[in-house]
């Protein structure tokens, strides 16, 4: 238990404890013998009834003037196994309970001969002693003191001892209050313990005394403080000024800095030039640091902190230290969808797109390439201080594979690769990292009509084709299935003449003729004209789909790929006539019947 509370400033109240008792001699008038005394003083026997009756006067006065309740000075005759025995100047000397001057370490605190200050508890003690209280009578003083702090509004000093229902016990030097947890701190407590064994400065809210009750109240001085504080702070505040504070909180966002009285937000942003993932990587709370006053809204009383703003701008400089085409090395900070941040020194990042970091085209995510964490080297693209941006290439570190495309291959080359993507006009295959081939959708087959590469290829399929065409100027290779095969088209002209009967199968019906399948891809045209010696107004009439028949052809344009039939020649002699009817018939059919008859094919296929 604390001896006495101190105050915290210049309105506290001491707490004091009484006088410690000590130890006196007795004076030397007290050790001279009788005969000595009678010796010394002349008429003694004379006067003794006199003094008698003087003393028997004060004995009668003083067993009067005490009373129950009364605070007295005494000394300490002896010491027994009842207590301190205590002489108040009483007719019955007093006694004290031992343990009211047994300290922590269990020894006694008062030895014989010593001046204390007692409370007088009962006159008449059952064993003959008047009933004494040391405790009592500085308890009494303590309760003066306490009172008057109230009254005046001071503050008193106590140490927190434990924790009870609603808050905490503290002892004001001998006198016990309660703290509510509410009025610990400011700000809601979440561990009272932690403030076990501590002293503090408090305010008294309440006081019972006849209850023992006081309520005392930390809160209160941290506001009044607070406010003190708050004020001049505000008074000196003002943007671009250089202040001093302590990291109060810290979030993901940014800290809050308490300036004195009033909060500051350093935003993660404004704590380095440099990328800091959180705030907790560069500051702790308690932390004191130096920050300059960005923004400040006296009214709304909002200050906007900077720390990177007392340092040097990188940027300011980065043209000094970093050139286009210049290699670079540093560490990839982050990774997005577009391509990879490159930090290369503290505050200095630059972006490696996701089109700069291989020659190949496969890659889809930048995180198939790098990592967070990674070392790697580049190519400085572009620098842009004014924007504060720096372009890197990873892939200009190695060789173009299109440098020499033209001396790794030719036209007419023979490739093999796989099939990377799929378009309406055609498909793409890789035929090595960094080289991609474009097969056009007319280049898939000589005879079959392909309306879309995916009738023909399938996506990650490995395939051969034939190279048409090297441009290295614009990085295009042109490739070509069909010309794995000879043509169809070609070999048909080369192997038939203008007489010769084929056998073919009838494969469509229009208005004007018939369209006759005579190889796989390779068909021919009969005129309506030329399907019988009869007058023929419809060709359902006299054919329908799926039949085979022999034809004669009457016709071979190898220019444009077209044969014209006839089914009624079949078996009579090469005759002018004929030929001059079949033409005469073909041009009778208009190229807007032909086309809108294959536009409607078109569609029901």
């Amino acid at each position: 238990m604390a001896d006495n509370v101190q105050p915290s400033g210049p309105e506290g109240v001491t707490i004091k404890p009484l006088r410690t008792p000590v130890v006196t001699s007795p004076p030397a008038s007290e050790e001279a013998t009788p005969d000595a005394e009678s010796a010394a003083t002349p008429g003694l026997e004379a006067s003794e009834d006199t003094d008698f009756a003087s003393m028997l006067d004060n004995y009668e006065q003083t067993s009067t003037s005490v009373a129950p309740g009364d605070i007295v000075v005494g000394q300490v005759v002896s010491i027994t196994e009842r207590g301190v025995v205590v002489d108040i100047g009483f007719k019955s000397e007093g006694l004290v309970p031992k343990e009211e001057f047994t300290g922590p370490d269990g020894e006694l605190t008062v030895a014989r001969g010593a001046s204390v200050e007692v409370m007088v508890k009962q006159i008449e003690g059952g064993d003959g002693y008047v009933e004494l209280s040391y405790a009592d009578a500085r308890r009494h003083h303590l309760w003066e003191v306490i009172e008057k702090a109230f009254t005046e509004n001071q503050t008193v000093t106590g140490k927190i001892t434990e924790r009870t229902k609603g808050g905490l016990q503290v002892d004001l030097g001998g006198v016990m209050a309660f703290l509510p947890g509410s009025q610990a701190d400011t700000r809601p407590l979440r561990n009272l313990d932690a403030l076990i064994g501590r002293e503090m400065t408090f305010r008294i809210l309440k006081l019972n005394k006849k209850r023992n009750n006081i309520v005392l109240s930390r809160k209160v001085l941290l506001e009044e403080e607070t406010t003190a504080r708050k004020a001049e702070t505000l008074r000196m505040l003002d943007e671009n000024v250089i202040v001093s504070g302590q990291v109060k909180n810290l979030t993901d966002y940014g800290a809050f800095i308490d300036l004195g009285g009033i909060d500051g937000l350093l935003h993660v942003t404004d704590m380095s030039w440099g990328r800091l993932p959180k705030p907790s990587d560069m500051f702790n709370i308690g932390d004191t640091v130096q920050v300059k006053v960005l923004k400040f809204d006296r009214e709304r009383e909002r200050v906007s902190l900077g720390y990177k703003q007392l340092l040097p701008d990188p940027w300011d400089t980065v043209t000094e230290r970093f050139r286009k085409n210049d290699i670079v090395k540093g560490r990839v900070v982050s990774v997005t969808d577009y391509g990879a941040f490159v930090e290369l020194e503290d505050g200095i990042e630059g972006l490696v797109h996701v089109s700069e970091m291989t020659w190949s085209k496969r890659i889809k995510h930048p995180s198939k390439l790098v990592s967070v964490g990674d070392e790697v080297e580049a190519m400085i693209l572009e620098v842009d201080p004014a924007n504060r941006r720096i372009s890197l290439g990873m892939k200009q570190i190695q060789p173009n594979p299109w440098d020499s495309v033209a001396q790794r291959y030719s036209v007419g080359s023979r490739v093999s690769g796989k099939v990377r993507n799929l378009t309406d006009f055609g498909a793409f295959v890789e035929i090595e990292d960094g080289i991609d081939g474009l097969i056009h959708v007319s280049d898939l087959s000589w005879t079959k009509r392909v309306k879309h590469p995916s009738d023909v290829l399938k996506k990650g399929q490995s395939i051969e084709a034939i190279i048409t065409n090297i441009d290295t100027a614009n990085r295009r290779l042109s490739l070509s299935i069909k010309d794995l095969e000879p043509n169809a088209w070609e070999r048909f002209f080369q192997s038939h003449r203008v007489g010769d009967v084929v056998t073919g199968k009838v494969v469509r019906l229009a208005g004007f003729g018939v369209f006759v399948e005579l190889e796989e891809g390779i068909e021919g045209l009969c005129h309506i004209s030329e399907l019988s010696d009869q007058r023929v107004d419809r060709a359902e009439s006299v054919v329908s789909v799926g039949q085979v028949l022999p034809f004669k052809i009457l016709k071979l344009d190898e220019s444009n790929r077209k044969i014209g039939l006839s089914a009624r020649a079949v078996g009579k002699e090469n005759d002018p006539e004929d030929v001059s009817n079949y033409l005469n018939n073909e041009s009778m059919t208009s190229l807007g019947e032909v086309a809108r008859f294959l536009r409607g094919d078109k569609e029901s296929r």
